[in-house]
């Protein structure tokens, strides 16, 4: 038998939210692997083995897909939101790279997902509406110092930037740090939206300006999106103001 591995998104939280692509791919796997949160989001059935892991073995998690896809089955490796946004596409195709060469010519293919800034985005209005960017405030992989820089030159930039990961346990200190760093990039009016838990029962979503934006309204489910100096609200009357970047430069604030 030939074997496949597919690396799939299984959106921020809602079923309705799996892409048809991946539903089909998740009823014809044999093996899923992936977070053991994602893995248990996907429905067990008669002939499919789950294989569920912690978070930081991302490698291993790769290289175990690819030799269960080497040895003929059809494997899927789950991410939540998009594979390739922060997620197990790149740590898969990191493995090939420097594993077996004959994991090359394995049949790989990446199915996209609905991530977590679009989900939180399309809730609330057209943030992303212009330029933006999305940085990992995780330091696991980089140095705090290089976080630092790319914030510092995205706000400069004008770009609204997307936060993933704002904090951990491990990592109490760091969306506060960012903050604190953008009040001396950006004006005190800028809107900043905490997403939490985007799509479940548990979502909650709040915009504050940059001067009234605190660390611990987040956690790790939390989606932080800073607003540009373009970034307008439109306020209502019985509901939460909508959120949106224009789509040209120099419009006012």
């Amino acid at each position: 038998m030939s074997g496949s591995l597919i690396i799939a998104g299984l959106g921020p939280g809602a079923a309705e939210l799996i892409t048809p692509e991946v539903t089909a791919a998740l009823n014809e796997a044999t093996d899923l692997i992936g977070y053991a949160p994602y893995v248990a989001r996907v429905t067990e059935r008669e002939g499919l083995t789950r294989h569920g892991s912690d978070n930081r073995e991302e490698l291993d998690r790769a290289g175990h897909a690819l030799r269960l896809a080497a040895a003929g089955k059809r494997v899927v490796v789950v991410s939540s939101g998009d594979p390739g946004v922060f997620a197990m596409a790149a740590a898969v195709f990191e493995a090939v790279d420097a594993g077996d060469s004959s994991w090359r010519e394995l049949d790989i293919k990446v199915l996209p997902g609905i991530s977590a800034m679009f989900a939180a985005a399309a809730r609330i209005g057209a943030p992303l509406g212009h330029d933006f960017c999305a940085i990992n405030l995780s330091d696991n992989l980089k140095p705090w110092e290089l976080v630092e820089r790319r914030l510092r030159l995205a706000a400069q930039a004008g770009f609204v930037i997307a936060l993933y990961n704002p904090l951990s346990k491990a990592r109490p200190w760091q969306l506060g740090r960012a903050l604190d760093l953008l009040r001396e990039e950006l004006p005190g009016h800028v809107p900043v939206i905490f997403a939490s838990a985007i799509s479940d029962a548990r979502e909650a979503i709040d915009t504050v300006p940059l001067a009234e934006a605190v660390a611990e309204r987040a956690d790790m489910r939390t989606l932080v999106m800073i607003g540009s100096t373009q970034t307008r609200l439109i306020e209502r009357v019985n509901a939460k103001p909508f959120v949106y970047t224009p789509r040209s430069v120099g419009v006012s604030s």
